[in-house]
């Protein structure tokens, strides 16, 4: 039995969904344990790219079991958009089923007006959230006044704490924010009618996850966004409203810390942000426009582009430790080809203070920080056909194994192109 994590070392957009893709091959069950549709994962498979936002990367593969848990927040509304698009598409493996968690929270379509109105409100001042009602529904969840799957499944129940939520958010809305309320019984009929569809997939998930590691099947849990997004540890405020650290996937599923194998972190081989927040290796010149475009690093779920600059490995220490994370992968390797020098920042300079082995907590220190780079030699051989890393040039291979040095720890993944199997397999987690 083996029972992996997968987690992004950086501000999400690591290439998580491929990895995991990948190594759903060989996993029984896959299971996402935060976050909502403010994520994205795309994958290419036989050229052709499919985006998820809420269900597991490993739907497409056949005879798994797939899983949103009881740490995640579900929009209904997008997550059966979602189903009808694979099924449409043939990638809904008949053999494989679906389980969403009784206790995961429901966004609500209050949850998405107050999130685009605080964001409209702050003007230049904004965080860059998805506008997807994600905060808000986290906010109710903490406060104890969230509605959850179960509670959707009995009608008085849902039908009392939906008026009282909208009554408090339909203040908020008209009297600070100037903006229209909800219509609440709207809001009724629509999650009324959703009922139905979504108790086919409701299931105590933790029972069925628990179950499954008693039978000795291979679990893989599914991070979304990246370590410095983590409510707790990422560049706060700048960050999203989940715990996105490897440890969350316990309690985001309902299962035991000791019941975890081992932790893959994922790990681009440049860096890259989406919105506000400090990044201290964005580059605003020629090579951060190449990567940008090489990369095309657009953000999955907002379309937005993303920052780029070079690879930063005191934010990828820091994931290390604040995850556990036993092995990386490293993706998008093929698209530093080209640009030689290449650079790794290896610390943080801010005044008389450097920073190697952490990512200062106060915002002011992070924002006014210097980047302390190393420079390695580039290459410029395509790497699209590379399946083993002797058939990398000497330079991509001294690149990666730099990364392990400075890092601590083994690469056992490179990502060479979009395409599931364009990828160098050193070692298998599962």
């Amino acid at each position: 039995m083996a029972n992996v994590v997968v987690v992004g070392t950086q501000w999400g957009d690591e290439g998580k969904g491929k990895i995991v893709d990948l190594y759903a091959r060989d996993a029984d069950v896959i299971a996402r344990f935060q976050g909502g549709d403010n994520a994205g994962h795309t994958l290419v498979v036989h050229g052709k790219k499919t985006v998820l936002h809420l269900i597991p990367s490993g739907i497409l593969h056949e005879h798994k079991l797939c899983v949103l848990g009881n740490g995640m927040v579900i929009n209904p509304e997008v997550f059966f958009r979602e189903i009808d698009e694979l099924e449409t598409a043939g990638l809904f493996p008949p053999t494989t089923s679906l389980h969403i968690s009784l206790h995961a929270h429901l966004i609500m379509p209050y949850h998405t007006r107050l999130d685009r109105a605080r964001e409209a409100r702050k003007g230049t001042s904004m965080l860059g959230t998805t506008g997807k009602g994600i905060g808000p529904a986290y906010e109710d969840k903490v406060a104890r006044t969230g509605i959850r799957l179960c509670d959707l499944f009995d009608d008085g129940h849902f039908k009392a704490l939906l008026e009282r939520n909208v009554k408090e958010k339909n203040f908020l809305l008209t009297e600070y924010f100037g903006e229209e309320p909800v219509d609440g019984d709207a809001v009724w009929r629509q999650y009324r009618d959703y009922a139905p569809r979504l108790q086919l997939y409701a299931a105590d998930t933790s029972l069925i996850l628990n179950r499954a590691m008693a039978e000795g099947k291979h679990i893989l849990f599914e991070g979304a966004q990246g370590s410095h997004l983590d409510v707790d540890h990422g560049t706060y405020p700048y960050v999203t409203s989940s715990s996105t650290v490897a440890g969350n996937a316990c309690a985001g599923t309902g299962v035991g810390p000791m019941k975890i194998s081992s932790v893959i972190g994922v790990c681009k081989a440049y860096t890259t942000r989406v919105g506000s927040g400090p990044f201290v290796t964005e580059l605003f010149d020629e090579t951060g426009e190449r990567l940008q475009r090489m990369g095309g690093e657009f953000g999955a779920t907002t379309g937005r582009k993303r920052r780029c600059g070079w690879l930063d490995i005191v934010l990828v220490r820091q994931a290390i430790r604040l995850s556990g994370i036993t092995h990386l992968v490293l993706t998008k390797l093929d698209v530093l080809t080209g640009i030689d020098p290449l650079k790794i920042a290896v610390g943080y300079q801010c005044g008389g203070e450097r920073f190697t082995e952490h990512v200062p907590a106060d915002l002011s220190t992070l924002t006014h920080s210097e980047p302390v780079y190393e420079e390695l030699p580039g290459w410029h051989e395509t790497l699209h056909d590379a399946r083993t890393m002797s058939d990398l040039p000497p330079e991509a291979r001294r690149y990666v194994e730099r990364i392990e040095a400075l890092a601590g720890i083994r690469v056992i993944l490179v990502s060479v192109g979009a395409g599931r199997d364009d990828s160098i397999s050193i070692e298998k987690p599962l």
